[in-house]
């Protein structure tokens, strides 16, 4: 069954951490949303692969999502020169056949984040091509969004997530492998403050458009306005996207 959105992740709890507000809003109002996570982040300092995919499916639940699959690319090794992991992707693409795709954005610290970004950018284009030879009928989605997670990029469109922040963050704490600092090494995740810092870059990007939390995408290219009436704020057109 084809997807509407389809939300990349380079670690099972990264989608949770940047764009699951859209996820579950989407997913609220009827359309069929599909989580991929490119690799079971067997390489964290904290979770077993097992504990991760347990926690992965509950915050799936959580968001009310359609879908959640693992492609078991390899943790710390996402690279976009890998055929290999190209074809991976690709296929993933033409399975879903999403008309909105959204990957992590490459102004990042992690390399995963960066390779992870880079991957499913070319893999969208190459989705579009006859003669690529991964399984599946061609399929380029019609719009790719970045979210943004910790960097200071300018966003170049903000989702008024105010709806689903609780939701949200209640999927982020289905990752408790991740989160309580009395199951592993410290990490910047298991910091007294980290959930707080959350919900501080929420309420900043919601403050950047009148709302009480928000969430950040860039576009690559320009955004195609079809109908003039959509810019106006509170249209119909707006309600009902």
């Amino acid at each position: 069954m084809s997807a509407d959105a389809v939300f990349f992740g380079a670690h099972p709890d990264d989608v949770e951490l940047t764009s699951g507000g859209l996820a579950a809003l989407l997913a609220g109002r009827g359309r069929r949303v599909v989580i991929v996570d490119l690799t079971r982040g067997e390489a964290a300092s904290r979770g077993s692969p097992a504990e991760r995919a347990v926690e992965a499916a509950e915050a799936a639940r959580i968001l009310g999502v359609a879908e959640r699959e693992n492609l078991g690319l390899p943790d710390l090794g996402l690279d976009r020169h890998r055929r290999e992991q190209l074809e991976s992707v690709v296929a993933c693409l033409r399975r879903h056949r999403p008309a909105l795709v959204v990957a992590p954005d490459r102004h990042d610290e992690h390399p995963d984040h960066v390779e992870g970004s880079h991957l499913v950018a070319a893999a969208c284009y190459l989705s579009g091509l006859v003669r690529h030879p991964a399984p599946g009928e061609r399929h380029r989605p019609a719009r790719l969004l970045f979210a943004l997670y910790r960097g200071l990029e300018r966003p170049h469109a903000v989702v008024d997530v105010s709806g689903a922040w609780e939701r949200r963050m209640q999927a982020l704490r289905a990752h408790a492998s991740q989160l309580d600092p009395a199951r592993g090494a410290a990490t910047y995740l298991t910091h007294p403050d980290f959930l707080s810092a959350v919900e501080a870059r929420g309420r900043d990007l919601g403050a950047a458009i009148g709302a009480r939390y928000g969430e950040g995408y860039r576009a690559r290219g320009a955004v195609a306005i079809g109908d003039p009436v959509a810019l106006l704020p509170g249209n119909p057109a707006e309600t009902r996207a």
